[in-house]
């Protein structure tokens, strides 16, 4: 086992972090900032190049990582564009694309997909699920219109494939 297994382990430690970080801002917000995705980008950097040092990871499968997270990036900015998701969400899929890569990208999209549905259903059954709404205003309809925070099912996805990682 390489000496840089253990800082890749501890990348993918930060990296749960940012996800919980994000999905928390998003539930309370509904806005993931910037600087997590990229805070999550450089946290992929230094996993990758410690992967690439120590033998555990190869110029390929970097290159299949970054196809990956554009992949999804351009995905996510045509559901953007439109009008279906949010553009921090746009940013955190693909930036967690980047740690699937393609042998972990099914795993991602399926808990992500899975929970995203049981948040919806949550919502219109009612539950306070995102920024409070203004008194009077619990309706099915409002919940509706005051938008899915995504971010916290996005963040599931993204601990699914931190867990497998640390796994091995």
């Amino acid at each position: 086992m390489s000496l840089l297994a253990p800082l890749q382990t501890g990348c993918l430690i930060a990296f749960a972090g940012l996800l919980l970080l994000a999905a928390w801002r998003d539930l309370r917000t509904m806005r993931i900032a910037n600087g997590l995705s990229v805070a999550i980008v450089a946290v992929f950097v230094v996993w990758a190049l410690a992967g690439l040092l120590g033998g555990m990871f190869s110029a390929s499968k970097l290159g299949w990582a970054l196809a990956c997270g554009l992949g999804l990036f351009a995905l996510g900015a045509a559901a953007f564009a439109a009008g279906m998701i949010g553009g921090g969400d746009v940013k955190l899929m693909a930036t967690v694309g980047l740690f699937a890569g393609p042998s972990l990208l099914a795993d991602f999209l399926t808990v992500t997909a899975l929970v995203g549905g049981v948040l919806g259903v949550a919502v219109l059954a009612g539950a306070p699920i995102g920024p409070a709404s203004p008194r009077g205003e619990a309706t099915l309809r409002a919940r509706l219109r005051g938008g899915l925070p995504y971010g916290p099912a996005i963040a599931a996805g993204g601990l699914w494939v931190a867990a497998l990682r640390i796994a091995g």
